[in-house]
Parts: C-alpha cells; structure tokens; sequence
C-alpha cells in the first residue's frame, strides 16, 4: 500500500498539521527548526510503528498547553485522534482482495491511548434495513405461500414471515446491516432457501440480492482484516541513531540488564546491529568469554567449535547483507565502490564495524566519511525494525546527511530517490541542497507562525513565514546561478508550472520517441511574464542564445510587445501558445495545450469536476473555468497532479490533438534555438 494522505492531531507542537497529500514515491518536508518536522514524522510513525519503539504517552504527547483538558476529563484519550493515514491499494494488494474492492482506499487511525480503528472508502457500501425492507417483505410472503399445509393432528409449522419478524421487529429503516444483524438474516434466508422456487427467476434474483447484500459486511470485515495485516510498517531514523564502530559487549550487557541505556554510547543503534545478528548483547559477551574445553574432551570440543562458528557465519551473512544494499545506493567513487566491503568482527568482548578497501585493509567505519557512517547506522537500524518485513517498510528520515558538505548532500539526495524507488520515503530538511529543483511538487512547507495555532502542513508550496520557503528559494537561486550562463541555448518561461507542463511533457513524447526537445537548452522559470525581459536582457548580454515561450493571455500580450524583448530577441524567438493550439479557446495559456487531460485529471485526482462547463464554453481559457468554478483551485495543484500523472501514464495517454500540439511546440523551440552552427 502507497501513504498517500495524513493528518496529524493534538501532538507535541500539532494542534491540526491539516489533512496533507504524500507522493507515492519520495515527500519533502521542509521548513526552519522548530516547525515541527520532526513531530510530524514521530506521529506518522504511530500508524504502524515497529514493535520495540515507545506508544503515545498522554503526559508527554498531549500539546502541554492543553493538558488540563485530559486531567479534568474534558478529553478523553480513547477519543482523540492522534493521526489518521489513508492508503491507495497496489496491484499486489488488490490480488489478495475480492474485485469488489479493488478500487477502495483504505483509512487507519491511532488514538492517545494507542487505541487502533481502520475503514474502507469505496466498494460495496453496507445496506440498511429500509433499503431491505420491501424486498424482504415479498420474499417472505413468496416463502409462506410455499409452506406445506401440516398433516392433520401436527403443529403447524412456523412461516419465514414470522420468524423474520422475531428479530426484525425492533430494526428501524436506517439500521445499518452489519455484525449480528447481518448473520441473523443471512441465517434466515438460508433455513428458508427451501421455499423459493427455483423456477420463478424474479424471486430467485431477490433471494441471491438480499443474500450479498449480507454478505457484504463479512466481505468487508474480511478486507480490513486483510489490509490491516499488509499495513506497511514504519521506520523512522534519526540522525541521532547510530553504530560505534567498536563496541564492549559485556558493558553493553550490563547496561541493558540494569536499564540504563547510554546514549553518549549510542546503545539504541548499537542495540539494533546486535538485534540484526540475532544476539542479544549477552549472548554474545558469553560466546566471547568461552573457555576452550580439553582436547580430549571431543564432544565439548565440537559444541565450542560450533558455537563460534555460528557467531562467525552469522556475523559473516549481516555483512554481505549490509555491503549488497550499502552499494546499491551508495556509490561516491563509481571505480572502486565494487572494492568496499563492510564487515563486522568479533573479537573478545570487542564488536567492530570495518570496511575493507580494495587492498584487504580493514579501516574502522568511524574513519571513513560521515555520509557512509550515516548510511550503515541507517540500514543497521531499518533491517532491524523493519525485520523481514522491511520490503513492506515506509521510510521516515529525519534531517539525513545534516553533517555533509552542500554538494555532497546534493549527491545524497539521489541516493534517497533510489531508496524511495522500493521503499516510500519520507524526509525532512531545512538544507537546500537535499531539494532538488525538479523536486518543487514534492515538497510540503511546514510551519509554524503561532504556537496557539501549532505546526500546519501545506501541500502547496505555501507559508506565512518566509523562513518556511528559505530552502526552496536557495535551491532554485542555486540551481539558477550553476545554469544561468552554463548553457548556450536558453528557454524562458513565465513560470514554475509552465516549467513542469514542458518538462513532464516533453519527458512522455521523448520515451514515445514522438518528439525529442533537445537537451542541450537550458529552461528557466522568470516567475512571472514580466520578469522575461529581465531574464532576457542578462542572457543576452553574455552572447547566449535566448527564446521566450508566453501564453497567449494579456500577461503574454504585454511582454511579448516590449521592444526590449522583441530587440534582443526577434519575434522568432519569442514563442506563443498560440503558435501550435488548434482549438478553440481565444488567449490560450499553456494549459490549454492539455486542455481535455487536464480536466480528466482535476476530476480524477483532486475532484474538480469542471467537465460540463468546459465543453459548453470551449472559447474559454481552461484555467479561467477552472477559478469560477473551483473555490479553491490552484493552477500550483493542477500541475503537480499533471505531473504525477505523467509518472504513470504514456504518451499514447494524451489527446491526439494534444500531442500534435506538443509535437509542434518542441519543433518550434528546437528551431528557434537551433545551434549557431547547423
């Protein structure tokens, strides 16, 4: 199952984060300290926590302001929602589930007491009574006509009708069929299956109907049974976790057998290494204070041999398991990182974790970079909380790679995509080299302005705090400053939306092998049409070739008309929407490009039905139907839902219409920014 809406309640700093989305891949959550990130990951961590990891404690989660409110038993724990997580169904899922339910979302919430509840949205929705009721009632009587006549001198036998009547008299008309009710009357229908003739199909048809109708709630019982067991478990990892590459086993033993964890010592990842190897920390001191038995004592010999030689092998498997997954996401030196090995040694009361290089030279981990540490106490920890489910396992990191040079986080960050590509992940940061720019739809802004309101979640790139968007706004000064003059050939375009329609775009009609927009031209967001200019003039004045690509609304108009932007460019390089749209609508922006798929999405994915209004106005922009009639439409959403939308679709998916428009968009751009010397 993918995450893909929360909410967090009445938690630490929370008050109501709001009900925010999750990409089915990789989410972002950044902001300054204090915001409340890492709050917001502890409470997602209590939808399925890993089983050694501590519960909601009211004392200490319940928002301290408002404690009272629990004292004085205003609130009751067993009551209040902590954090509620809804799940979209995978294809494995939907294989162990029946059709009906396949496209269903499945809701799980924790309560303060770490009570659990769950439901389905979608599917067979349960019956009511009064729905029943009339069918119920000509069945019955159907049933009593059948009823053999007793012989003379015998009881009369009961009617269905009567016994129906004997636990249906007190049901109301919106009593909802489900747990005993249900079984009552599907125990009913059964006993009296005998008296529906087989040949009258209409009677037939409304037994088989009243019986699926009972059906139903086990189906559904049964379905959240199920998914409850496939909920996948979640892992939180904090850079305050991690592995001592050397570690005293019997010091470890004694401050676990007397409950007093270290955390200068950094016993919970240590604890986790051991929990991986199958060893508690004193199974393992004793495996090292053996005493080797008399030669002549063979059967002691060989249970001493076979007792080190378990500790070895399974110290062996935790090594080749920890190097295989290590190099398949860590990879800063390409040539040798087939080379690197990690191990794990026993040695006396001494655990060390070292890393064989390519010349056989054993280094301790804590000498080699902090990123690579940071990454085995990862893997340590998350094998061992995750256990074998860790396949089934949603990733919460909390501020990864905080330690590592900018650039070096930068290359992290494509070390998590490649985790979240088999494990959704989760992250926080405040760094803006762990936001990528083609990452903007995945970030969530999490503030908080007033501690009286708590810590709030935006799905859109929104904040009343500019501190909030500080990292969004260094990633793309960043991004902008490496590539602003790094290219010959650069595209502008009014805005970051626009920046995702031609990106996502381009990128299906590319794998289609449809139209190829040519990598070598740089696309950069002005942020508004009245900015191009701007970006215009500085790029032309460096000797590089420019184009500009505007909608064909008033803002389009004006820029377009600027004499500086038509002298430094020419009109051959200034490209409008209008160039390549071959429908109806007058000033069309570039979302009319994609004008029938979009309206295909906003109904599917944010429920924006505009598809009535949009045919009978076909003059009309999309996005100026789109702001009538959606209160609270935001052209931000619609082209992150594009986007998302093209990571699992294919071009054939578009409107032909649709792509011959794109196809000539991407002809007209490489054209107008063709190299100098072709």
């Amino acid at each position: 199952m993918k995450l893909i809406k929360a909410q967090v309640i009445n938690y630490r700093s929370v008050r109501d984060s709001t009900e925010f989305e999750l990409e089915p891949s990789k989410t972002i959550f950044v902001g300054p300290n204090e915001a409340g990130k890492t709050a917001i990951l502890r409470a997602l961590q209590q939808i399925n926590p890993p089983a050694d990891v501590p519960k909601f404690d009211t004392l200490r989660d319940y928002p301290r302001a408002s404690y009272n409110d629990i004292t004085t038993k205003k609130v009751d724990p067993a009551k209040c929602n902590v954090v509620v997580a809804t799940f979209a169904l995978e294809d494995d899922d939907k294989k162990a589930l029946h059709a009906d339910f396949h496209d269903c979302t499945y809701t799980t919430w924790r309560r303060l007491d770490n009570s659990w509840s769950h439901r389905l949205d979608g599917g067979p929705q349960l019956k009511t009574y009064g729905g029943l009721k009339n069918d119920l009632i000509r069945l019955s009587s159907h049933m009593d006509d059948r009823v053999l006549v007793p012989a003379e001198g015998a009881a009369p036998e009961k009617k269905p009708t009567d016994l129906l009547n004997e636990f249906t008299a007190s049901w109301q008309n919106d009593l909802v069929l489900r747990g005993e009710d249900s079984t009552k009357l599907n125990a009913w229908l059964n006993a009296n299956l005998k008296y529906v003739d087989e040949d009258n199909e209409k009677e037939t048809a409304r037994f088989n109907k009243l019986q699926e109708a009972c059906e139903i709630a086990g189906r559904r019982i049964e379905t959240l049974k199920l998914l409850r067991e496939r909920l996948p478990i979640f892992v939180l990892f904090s850079n305050y976790f991690r592995v001592r590459p050397i570690i005293h086993l019997d010091h470890l033993a004694s401050r676990v057998e007397q409950n007093i964890l270290d955390d200068v010592q950094y016993d919970y990842g240590n604890l986790c290494l051991l929990k991986l190897l199958g060893f508690t920390p004193r199974e393992l001191s004793d495996l090292g204070k053996a005493k080797e038995p008399s030669a002549q004592d063979v059967d002691a010999m060989r249970a001493y041999r076979d007792q080190l030689d378990k500790r070895q092998y399974q110290l062996n498997a935790a090594s080749v398991k920890l190097t295989e997954e290590i190099r398949s996401v860590w990879n800063p030196n390409p040539e040798r990182a087939e080379a690197d090995r990690l191990r794990i040694v026993a040695d006396g009361q001494y655990l060390k974790v070292v890393v064989e290089d390519s010349l056989g030279v054993e280094i301790e981990l804590d000498q080699r970079s902090e990123g690579f540490q940071w990454l085995v106490s990862f893997f340590v920890v998350f094998f061992a909380e995750a256990a074998d489910k860790h396949q089934n396992a949603i990733l919460l990191l909390d501020e990864p790679g905080l330690s590592l040079h900018g650039l070096k986080q930068r290359d992290f960050r494509d070390t998590i995509s490649r985790l979240a590509k088999s494990n959704q992940t989760v992250y926080t940061t405040h760094s803006p080299f762990l936001v990528g720019p083609d990452e903007l739809d995945l970030v969530r802004v999490v503030e908080m302005t007033d501690r009286r309101v708590g810590t709030k979640v935006h799905t859109e790139v929104m904040a009343d705090d500019p501190a909030s968007l500080l990292p969004l706004q260094e990633a793309l000064g960043y991004d902008l400053a490496q590539s602003l003059f790094a290219q010959q050939r650069n595209l502008i375009l009014e805005g970051l939306t626009d920046f995702w329609y031609l990106e996502a775009t381009s990128d299906l009609l590319r794998d289609a092998g449809i139209a190829d927009l040519d990598r070598n031209i740089a696309l950069i967001s002005a942020n508004k049409a009245s900015k191009v200019v701007y970006f215009a003039t500085i790029l032309h004045a460096h000797n590089l070739k420019v184009a500009a690509l505007l909608d064909s609304d008033v803002a389009g108009d004006q820029a377009a008309k600027q004499e500086i932007l038509i002298h430094k460019l020419g009109n051959k390089r200034i490209l409008r929407t209008q160039d390549v749209y071959t429908g109806a609508a007058k000033a069309p922006e570039i979302e009319d490009l994609l004008r029938e798929t979009l309206v295909e999405i906003a109904k599917a994915q944010l429920g924006w039905n505009v598809s009535t209004k949009a045919t009978a106005q076909p003059n009309r922009p999309i996005v100026d139907i789109f702001s009538d009639e959606i209160a609270d439409f935001s052209k931000y959403r619609l082209a992150k839902a594009y986007v998302r939308w093209t990571r699992e679709n294919t071009a054939s998916a578009l409107k032909e219409a649709e792509r011959k428009q794109w196809i000539d968009l991407i002809s007209k751009i490489n054209s107008a920014l063709r190299p100098t010397s072709a």
